[in-house]
């Protein structure tokens, strides 16, 4: 027998689907008092307002570190390597080349291109890359360089950011992705060592919408970070899409603990429920920003079966190669066949797109 829902959680989810406006305070009682199911529903309402088509959008693209060098020390990251440890690497130009070739003869349309914080790349390293591959490879698109790393070019290079940014938008930079936000709050990110303060990277997004580079946000959540640090994060990103509109799609997934030194002192991942819960409310709470994609890498298919009822319109990437978060014990792995699978199993039309978000289907 169901428990009843109580007064609070009846009243805030009526309010949430009446699309009043809700405090930080209740959203944050919200996310502990309504069920997982009511939330689920809530966010559906909103995925079908933005995408009435029952439709489910996937990509075929490839995550390139380019280099795992890094002077920053995230304690729950165990990719980077220090410089000069016998393990660090800047690939050379001619693999990302080959691995893009790789990528294009399966069906793909872009890269996902990240590293670390190398303290010696120039500028011109970035630029000569992103140029050198739109020149090789027409209509390639390119989706590169996290926040910290723009804030570390600019550092590195000596050149402010909106220069970084038009530079290497002018050498074919298509989109930033959200990487590096993590949770942020300084008043929280200051205890993990991250490679930028929130502000700053928050900066970076806003600078680059201002120049029309659109970009992608991010949570990472499960790492010790109060529920109310959660909130947080997502007014300062609505913050910025007020003034902005340059977020197009927003993806949460949630810390992995294995071979990081924080896992040491959070082992436990976050439950499916968990993190079906705040899927919803972010995409409840962040409902001006078109599309939610569900993170499998790191909760699995299921979870993602789960959230296409719960808000999501994109079941993200096959992920042909990713190095990062399955270095810190993210196992999920997906074939094309297996995310369109998923898809039409739970009665959507599977659509391939792009890292734009434009159909690439008929």
């Amino acid at each position: 027998m169901s428990t009843p829902a109580s007064a609070t959680a009846t009243e805030l989810a009526q309010r949430i689907e009446a699309g009043d406006t809700l405090s930080d305070a209740d959203w944050l009682l919200a996310v502990q008092e309504v069920s997982t199911g009511e939330l689920l529903r809530l966010a559906d309402g909103v995925r079908r307002r933005w995408h009435p088509e029952p439709e489910v959008t996937y990509v075929i693209d490839r995550n390139i570190n380019y280099s795992n060098v890094c002077s920053a020390i995230c304690t729950f990251c165990a990719f980077y390597r220090k410089p000069g440890h016998a393990e660090g690497y800047v690939l050379p130009n001619e693999q990302i080349f080959r691995s893009v070739e790789e990528m294009l003869e399966l069906g793909g349309s872009g890269v996902l291109m990240q590293g670390g914080l190398h303290p010696d790349l120039p500028l011109d390293y970035y630029e000569t890359l992103l140029s050198e591959l739109k020149r090789r490879y027409p209509g390639i698109y390119l989706h590169c360089f996290s926040p910290p790393e723009i804030v570390n070019i600019s550092e590195v290079s000596g050149r402010p950011i909106p220069e970084v940014l038009i530079r290497l938008r002018d050498a074919g930079l298509d989109s930033i992705p959200g990487g590096g936000a993590e949770i942020l709050v300084d008043s929280f990110r200051k205890r993990r060592a991250t490679k930028c303060t929130g502000v700053e990277w928050l900066n970076v997004m806003e600078t680059a919408h201002d120049l029309g580079i659109r970009t992608t946000a991010t949570m990472m959540f499960g790492m010790g970070e109060r529920l109310e640090h959660r909130i947080e994060h997502m007014r300062m990103i609505k913050d910025v899409q007020s003034r902005t509109n340059g977020f197009y799609a927003f993806i949460m997934w949630t810390f992995q603990p294995d071979n990081t030194p924080l896992g040491r002192a959070y082992p436990d991942r976050v439950p499916a429920d968990e993190f079906l819960r705040w899927f919803a409310v972010g995409r409840l709470y962040l409902d001006t920003i078109p599309n939610h994609q569900v993170s499998w890498l790191t909760q699995g298919l299921d979870v993602g079966r789960r959230a296409l009822h719960g808000g999501a319109n994109d079941l993200g990437s096959i992920m042909i190669e990713e190095n990062v978060i399955s270095a810190a014990g993210a196992s999920h792995k997906a074939t094309e066949e297996m995310l369109r699978g998923v898809i039409e199993s739970e009665g959507f039309r599977a659509v391939r797109r792009n890292a734009a978000y434009e159909r690439l289907d008929p």
